[in-house]
């Protein structure tokens, strides 16, 4: 496998096809293609990793008008940050995003440190493909970018075999995406490459008839648009179990516990959870003793990019007051707050009026490990 692959096209005329197609059918009114700030787009490429336009935009729209600027990010607190994060996804995104923004604040004075790549990167939650994004948007000053969307483009262009996770076949993709980049016009190249693998160049089935590279791509040509990239090595999900104690006072109070800064739901608001209905009644046993625990509510499956939760809620009525309060937080499930809660307990606490849960089948691709 050679590191460096022959181009489809010499660079030159590869930017004067992608740039042309872009003025005509790229994406021009995009919030953060507007009033460009390096603040703006580092926000937008984050919530955008692993996340499709249409969704984030509400949420961007929203983070922005509660932070409109690294010092207001880096003033906030977690809890706020990961409030106006929840059902995004990802949340490791979201717990990032925050320390990058008190480091930018102490470090730099608020600003940017748009100098390098490598300064970038060494911000938490920011790898180089963002790096690039950042630069090359903000400033209009060449960066190479080599997102999922620029991955799938160069992959099929060129027909490169393998799983673009692994290194050899990454470095040959970066190596494609460097000879491409052009040095003028970089904000817009840049838009345009993640453009075309959005909205032509899709996953599954994509619309080759108005691709701008059609008549060069050699996935085409072999008929094998559809075999490219080449997907991760699947294995089977694992199951965990776990239940969910959604605990009441006689105010109809429930009690939360915040999960640890990092792993599953980092830094998130969360009902206290058991693996063993054993280890739950040992539990209330301390802390609420003479507790009613009623009848379980129907378990449900929350998918993550990496195992399959199996959630069951477990409704349980204090009768006194028992020795909880340190342990966490009593909140009105009618009133939430802005405490930063994952997606199914959220449903969860939503759903303890009227008292009733309708079994379902959640998706989340919350993995912590990005």
């Amino acid at each position: 496998m050679t590191d460096r692959p022959a181009l489809v096209l010499e660079a030159q005329r590869f930017q004067q096809r992608l740039l042309d197609w872009f003025d005509r059918h790229g994406r021009h009114d995009l919030p953060w293609q507007q009033r460009r700030t390096p603040y703006r787009v580092w926000v937008s490429e984050i919530m955008l990793q692993q996340t499709q336009v249409a969704t984030v935009i509400p949420y961007y729209d929203r983070f922005m008008a509660r932070f409109p600027d690294v010092a207001a990010l880096a003033e906030a607190t977690q809890d706020e940050v990961l409030h106006l994060w929840t059902g995004l996804g990802y949340y490791a995104r979201g717990r990032n995003l925050h320390k990058a923004a008190q480091l930018i604040a102490e470090q730099y004075d608020g600003e940017f440190p748009l100098h390098s790549v490598d300064a970038l990167v060494a911000l938490p939650g920011i790898g180089h493909s963002t790096a690039g994004a950042i630069i090359a948007q903000s400033t209009g000053r060449r960066g190479v970018i080599l997102d999922g969307n620029v991955k799938r483009v160069l992959t099929r262009l060129h027909a490169v075999e393998g799983w673009t996770g692994r290194s050899a076949v990454e470095r040959q993709l970066w190596v494609l995406a460097d000879s491409y980049t052009p040095h003028q016009r970089v904000a817009d190249y840049s838009q345009a490459m993640m453009d075309l693998g959005a909205t032509l160049c899709r996953r599954g089935t994509p619309d080759c008839a108005r691709c701008p590279f059609g008549d060069v791509c050699l996935a085409r040509q072999r008929g094998e648009q559809r075999r490219f990239p080449e997907s991760k090595p699947r294995k089977a999900l694992p199951t965990r179990h776990t239940l969910m104690l959604m605990l009441l006072d006689n105010t109809g109070q429930v009690l939360l516990e915040q999960r640890p800064s990092s792993g599953l739901w980092g830094g998130l608001w969360s009902l206290p959870q058991f693996d063993s209905e054993g280890e739950l009644r040992a539990w209330l046993d301390s802390h609420a003793p003479g507790a009613v625990v009623e009848s379980a509510w129907p378990a449900f499956t929350h998918v993550f990019s990496h195992f399959r939760l199996e959630i069951t809620p477990q409704p349980v009525r204090m009768l006194r007051a028992g020795n909880v309060n340190e342990q966490g937080r009593w909140i009105d499930p009618a009133s939430l707050g802005d405490i930063g809660l994952a997606t199914p307990v959220k449903g969860l606490l939503e759903s303890l009026a009227p008292f009733s849960l309708v079994a379902q089948t959640a998706t989340d691709d919350s993995q912590e490990t990005s």
